[in-house]
């Protein structure tokens, strides 16, 4: 029954197999787990078993008797639960974690009954998406709240999104959605609902999309800082493979690799370039590489939590076990780690920034890289925003795991705020990719002072290409914007 990491399956795997044109499909052997499953919990239900959300209420209710009606009973849970405010999740984050939830539920743990799960399947295969509100979770029993505003969502209540990844989205009642494709709105009966809700997948969704964000991030800012080594003529001694091979850190490894590759065989030192460059040009692999290396400790604990089952009660060899599985502790740790490497990254940029802008070390161009010093300010205003980004995003790196509260009657005594976490963190990525489009803004505006032409067909020739030369002062907030794509 244990479910172990194969080294094939992977936090972008995973993400690729819930895109917009994938496929849910229950095989015989799966279809033969979940009844198996359902049929051991119909004979403890028979025999007269007490299980949790069945015979009996939820959380500190349990020891109250449920609704006769399973239906009631299901319904019930989902709509008390439906609480969640702000912003919704994107629809890609909720096609994601639909596809964990369901994928989790053919294992059989979770005693769901195969034809009920076809239906929301079909659903899914089809682009039913729910819009969900991203804020109430505390994902101690699961990420309860964001999952039952998704339940409610295939019971025909709230809203779905309409559109595509291409044509962009709008929301549309819920109930309008599924006669759009010609369903009848779901009734949840009492197991169903509860697993559904009963699951860690929301901030475990959200934390794999994360996870996504910040290592193409590490690659862009890799690449910037060998553009920077190399335009400055910097020593590029630190990015020789010996010196990462001698500390045999695989992240540094890979980081100064993804670095060379925008130096040249025959590059050297230019005149007046010290023979060490302040850290953030310098140590840039063990920087960058530190967050590789996080990030891939993570994976491992991401993947792991996707191929597992986070529900209460779980089914396990004919028996019905009352447990825990779905705190979602292990990706909110992920979350705070994440948050932490975040911060180093957007550190690092704003330090490169700093550097291109100051003619100590930027090779002699003006300060603030304006091409006319006091009439005109250069990029000045942009970093005064980007320092002002990094602060902001050191705010929000508190971790998400001390700010637990007890709740629920004290059922819920020791809670991981997974989701919380999740949500900061997305929002410090676009902060610290702005810091990055600063970055880039200003290397692009070196290299127009510079006067030199980028090879045809490189990102860099693109930048030139399409952001001109900052002769007077300009709004660069737009800029900005579009350079940290």
């Amino acid at each position: 029954m244990s479910h172990y990491v194969s080294t094939e399956v992977s936090v972008a795997y995973l993400i690729q197999n819930a895109a917009w044109n994938a496929k849910l499909s229950l095989s015989p052997q799966k279809r033969k787990h979940m009844e198996e499953g359902a049929l051991a919990l119909s004979q403890k239900l028979a025999a007269g078993c007490k299980v949790y959300g069945i015979t009996q209420g939820f959380g500190p209710l349990v020891r109250f008797d449920a609704s006769p009606s399973s239906s009631n009973q299901g319904m019930g849970l989902i709509s008390h639960l439906a609480t969640g405010q702000g912003k919704p999740l994107t629809p890609d984050v909720t096609r994601f974690m639909l596809w964990l939830r369901l994928q989790g539920m053919t294992q059989g743990h979770s005693a769901v009954s195969p034809d009920f799960w076809l239906k929301l399947a079909e659903l899914w295969n089809r682009g039913f998406t729910p819009v969900v509100p991203r804020d109430g979770s505390v994902s101690a029993s699961g990420d309860l709240i964001p999952l039952a505003h998704a339940a409610l969502a295939f019971a025909g209540i709230g809203e779905a999104w309409s559109g595509s990844p291409d044509s962009g989205w709008t929301r549309i009642p819920a109930k309008e959605a599924l006669s759009t494709l010609g369903v009848e709105p779901i009734v949840w009966p009492a197991r169903e609902a509860l697993a559904f809700v009963n699951g860690t997948t929301v901030s475990l969704a959200a934390t794999c999309y994360n996870y996504q964000s910040i290592y193409i991030m590490a690659r862009a800012l890799a690449a910037l800082s060998g553009r920077i080594a190399y335009l400055l003529g910097a020593n590029p001694e630190p990015y020789t493979p010996k010196i990462s091979l001698v500390r045999g850190q695989p992240g540094q490894i890979r980081a100064a690799k993804w670095i060379r590759a925008e130096l040249t065989p025959e590059m050297c030192v230019k005149k007046g370039r010290p023979l060490q460059e302040p850290y953030s040009l310098r140590c840039a692999p063990q920087v960058i590489g530190a967050v590789i290396d996080h990030l891939s400790l993570q994976e491992s604990i991401l993947v792991q939590e996707a191929l597992g089952c986070t529900d209460n009660p779980v089914v396990c060899d004919g028996e019905v076990l009352h447990g825990g599985n779905f705190h979602a502790l292990p990706v909110a740790l992920c979350s705070d780690q994440q948050a932490l490497c975040l911060q180093q990254l957007a550190f690092l940029a704003e330090r490169q920034l700093a550097l291109l802008l100051n003619p100590e070390h930027n090779g002699g161009k003006p300060p603030m890289l304006t091409p006319n010093p006091g009439p005109t300010s250069g990029l000045a205003g942009v970093q005064i925003a980007a320092t002002s980004f990094v602060s902001k995003i050191r705010q929000l790196a508190y971790p998400a795991t001390l700010t637990s509260l007890p709740t629920n009657l004290g059922n819920q005594d020791h809670v991981p705020m997974a989701l919380n976490g999740a949500n900061t963190v997305a929002e410090t990525i676009q902060l610290a990719w702005l810091v990055i489009g600063s970055l880039a803004l200003a290397l692009n505006q070196w290299t127009h002072l510079e006067q030199s032409k980028s090879t045809a067909g490189t990102v860099w020739a693109e930048l030139q290409a399409r952001f001109k030369p900052l002769d007077t002062d300009l709004s660069l907030a737009e800029d900005v914007h579009k350079r940290r794509n």
